[in-house]
Order: structure tokens, then C-alpha cells, then sequence
């Protein structure tokens, strides 16, 4: 969906592309590349119901790269007049003159770039005002406090309405750009017992206005999940299977996205290296990435450099099918660019057919994991220990809720050992995953 006025905006963006790639090809540069973001967005917090902040941004920037014989120069500009333009092609020009060159710099493949460009359903004008988000804010923050649950506090609530543009061009002839909207609603609650405070949030995001959660749910889910955590405490030190909320889950997914991107892999800095083709999940294990969803929080038809983004397996039958590998990475590593620059495209994690009521009865004693806190990660030997709080589960009912544990294993071992996935995915990421079950980690408590 677009609008003339975002038409107009687009075109002007690609205008200043356009002139920033012939100035650079009237310097007798090799090759240049350029890209444009702009956003702009309206923003609203509250706490206990009355307003706390109103923010208005609105920002952009080009940026120009240029190469030289092997070398490269970078140089970027938020004056998009065709002065400011030429003088920053001429400054990314300068540097390129006298940088070291790098036989593994300059752009993708010509053949790579995308030819087709659908309409994803990325864009969703809505006229967002303060008083309207303010409304959103307050609504969630209401909810948490009169609800059932014994709420002390409200740690604010937020409401927010962003849009924006992206426009890339290269010296292959390849002129694209895109408009997208984010809209969402966040609450943070606070709860008491006995001389014990916990706090949870809950939110919503959406591409479409309409499509968001109603603020008066979350605000109750946030004041729900905060009481659910009172009482906490720790237990023993033990090894026990631990189920992974979604949100956890999508972080130990991002795990490994960081080991199988290019950059870890030529620098010899990750805990996968020389895993391609081989089963680093149970069998029956299977991501698939699907960067052309309608609607999707990460779609797109091509990736920062222009390549195109294609439907592929990341792991099919537990095997590592791709590493995520941009021009330069690619190169180093002397494989294919699978147009992974910028990122990942929606990737959705097969499930076991069970939803996480299942999990938690299938699990039998064990603990479920809602939040992790700390950095005790390494990457290069995938060795894991985390500060983690949760529940505390025996013979597949909740106990009590736990806090100040530690769970600890290797990012290997936790990937092999991942037994079931629920059918109940969260769609606020570009990891698109139920709760993970997995059947074995340490547990140092008391």
C-alpha cells in the first residue's frame, strides 16, 4: 500500500541517489554504491497514567560508498541538495584514493541483484497524535493497575508510530527503494508481596495501526506475568530439562544467527566453523526463511547490497543447508553471497504439533525460563552461562517461580538437545518460534 505523498518522497530519494552515482561516475571511480534511510515517528510514555515524555524524530542520511582499484572511501550527508551530494561523493572519493586496497571489497555480483519487486504490505499510513498514543499508553497502564492481580505500581507504558524509507543504488543500474510503518504498545507493571517486588512487561507490534493487541490486554498480561513472579526463590543446584519461553527461545536462535554469519566464520570466530551440511539439530528439526511474507516485521525483496532475497532452508532435517554470507564475506570465504546483508528475513521455526501447556506436562520436573539476564556467552566455543528466573516445575505442574539461578551448557550441545518446539509462536520477531524444550542443561542455585 502507498500513498502519492510517499510516491513523491520515494522518487525524490531515488533522484538523490541517482545524481550521487553519476557524480561518482564522472570522478572515474570503479564503482559506487549509495543509500538513503529516512524515519521519522511520534512517540509517547506515561507512568501512572500520566504523561512522561512526547517524542518527535524525524532523521536521514545518505550515504556513498565509492570504490577505487581494490579501494574503498565512505563519506555520508543529510543535505540532499545536489551541492552537498557531490561534495560528499568527492570526500568518499578523496579516502578512496588513499586507503589500502582489499581484493575482497566492492559490490555484489551484477547477476545477484533483484528484477522483481512486489508489494510486501510493509507500509500502513495511520495519522498518529499525541493524545491518540497518550490514550494507548493510559490504556495499558489502567489495565495493569485495576486489575485482579496485585499490582503496586505501573513502571510506565509506551505508545509508538514510526515510518520510513529506504532507497539503494549501485553502479549496476540498480535503483530500488521501499516505505514501511512499525506501530506498537509496550506496559511494564510492578507487583509486591510480602516485602518482595517483581516487575514483567508485556507488548504489541504491528505493521498495520489496526493490527495492533488492545492496550487494555497487555496491560493485564503485564500485571499478570509481574504477580505471577512474586515469591520467587532459588533452588538447588542440579541438571534439569528447561523449557524456553518464545522470547528466550528467539534468543537462542539469535545465537545462531551470530555463528553462522560470514563475518564470524572468516574470522575464524565461530563455534560452528566448517558446519555446513552437517546436523547441528535433532532431525526433525527445520527453519525455513521467507523474506516475501505480507506483511512480515522482516521482509523484503532485496537485501542492503540489492541482491535478491529468495524462500530457502536454513535447516532442513536438523542440517545446516546455508551460512548468511554478504558480497565481502562471500568472498573471503570463497562461496556464494546468499544476500544476507542487513540482516535476516523472517525466519519460521517448525513446531512439534503441541502447545506449551503440553510442553510444560511433557517436561515433568524441570524449570521454564522467561528471562535470562548477563553476557556469559562465547561465541568462539559456544560455552553458555546465564543468570536466568522462571519456574520451578514438578511432574508437569508449576511449582513456584525462581529467580537468581544460573543455567549453563554449550550452544551445541543446547541446539542438539532441543526434544520439542510448541505451536504457539510469537510473531513480534523476525524469529518466528514456539517455547523450545530441551532436554538437559545445568541448573547452579543454592
Amino acid at each position: 500500500m502507498s500513498t502519492p505523498r510517499i510516491d513523491d518522497e520515494l522518487a525524490a530519494l531515488k533522484q538523490a541517489v541517482a545524481i550521487a552515482l553519476e557524480q561518482a561516475n564522472k570522478l572515474g571511480t570503479c564503482a559506487a554504491e549509495v543509500a538513503i534511510s529516512k524515519q521519522s515517528g511520534l512517540s509517547v510514555s506515561t507512568r501512572m497514567k500520566e504523561v512522561e515524555t512526547v517524542e518527535f524524530n524525524k532523521d536521514g542520511a545518505l550515504g556513498i560508498t565509492v570504490y577505487r582499484n581494490g579501494a574503498k572511501g565512505n563519506s555520508s550527508t543529510s543535505d540532499l541538495t545536489p551541492e552537498a551530494i557531490a561534495r560528499a561523493v568527492k570526500a568518499a572519493d578523496d579516502i578512496a584514493k588513499f586507503t589500502s586496497e582489499d581484493p575482497f571489497s566492492g559490490l555484489a555480483d551484477a547477476e545477484l541483484m533483484a528484477t522483481e519487486f512486489p508489494d510486501l504490505g510493509l507500509y500502513h499510513y495511520h495519522q498518529a497524535t499525541p493524545e491518540a498514543l497518550t490514550e494507548l499508553a493510559v490504556q495499558a497502564e489502567d489495565a495493569a493497575l485495576s486489575s485482579q492481580y496485585k499490582i503496586k505500581a505501573s513502571d510506565g507504558a509506551s505508545a509508538n508510530a514510526h515510518t520510513g524509507m529506504k532507497v539503494y543504488g549501485n553502479s549496476h543500474g540498480f535503483l530500488e527503494g521501499y516505505a514501511s510503518s512499525r506501530y506498537s504498545v509496550s506496559c511494564v507493571a510492578i507487583g509486591e508481596a510480602d516485602g518482595s517486588m517483581q516487575r514483567d512487561y508485556d507488548y504489541t507490534v504491528a505493521r498495520r495501526y489496526q493490527d495492533l493487541v488492545d492496550p487494555r490486554i497487555i496491560g493485564e498480561s503485564a500485571a499478570q506475568k509481574t504477580v505471577s513472579r512474586l515469591g520467587a526463590s532459588k533452588i538447588a543446584t542440579c541438571k534439569l530439562p528447561v523449557l524456553l519461553s518464545p522470547e528466550i527461545a528467539t534468543g537462542l536462535m539469535g545465537h545462531l544467527i551470530g555463528a553462522i554469519s560470514g563475518s564470524s566464520l572468516y574470522r575464524q570466530s565461530s563455534f560452528l566453523q566448517d558446519s555446513l551440511g552437517t546436523q547441528i539439530f535433532p532431525e526433525w528439526f527445520n527453519i525455513k526463511e521467507q523474506p516475501h511474507l505480507i506483511g512480515g516485521l522482516a521482509s523484503s525483496a532485496f537485501d542492503s547490497e540489492g541482491v535478491a532475497t529468495i524462500d530457502r532452508d536454513i535447516i532442513a532435517n536438523g542440517e545446516l543447508m546455508t551460512y548468511l554470507l554478504t558480497s565481502y564475506s562471500a568472498r573471503k570465504l570463497a562461496m556464494k553471497n546468499t544476500g544476507h546483508a542487513g540482516g535476516i528475513y523472517n525466519w519460521t521455526i517448525a513446531d512439534t504439533g503441541v502447545g506449551f501447556d503440553e510442553l510444560v506436562k511433557q517436561m515433568g520436573t524441570g524449570i521454564i525460563v522467561t528471562e535470562v539476564m548477563g553476557q556469559g556467552v562465547n561465541a568462539v566455543t559456544g560455552d553458555y552461562s546465564r543468570g536466568a528466573a522462571g519456574f520451578y516445575v514438578e511432574n508437569g505442574v508449576i511449582i513456584h517461580p525462581v529467580e537468581e539461578i544460573t543455567i549453563a551448557g554449550n550452544l551445541k550441545d543446547m541446539l542438539r538437545n532441543i526434544v520439542a518446539v510448541s505451536n504457539e509462536r510469537d510473531l513480534r520477531s523476525p524469529i518466528r518460534t514456539g517455547a523450545m524444550l530441551l532436554d538437559e542443561m545445568k541448573i547452579a542455585g543454592n
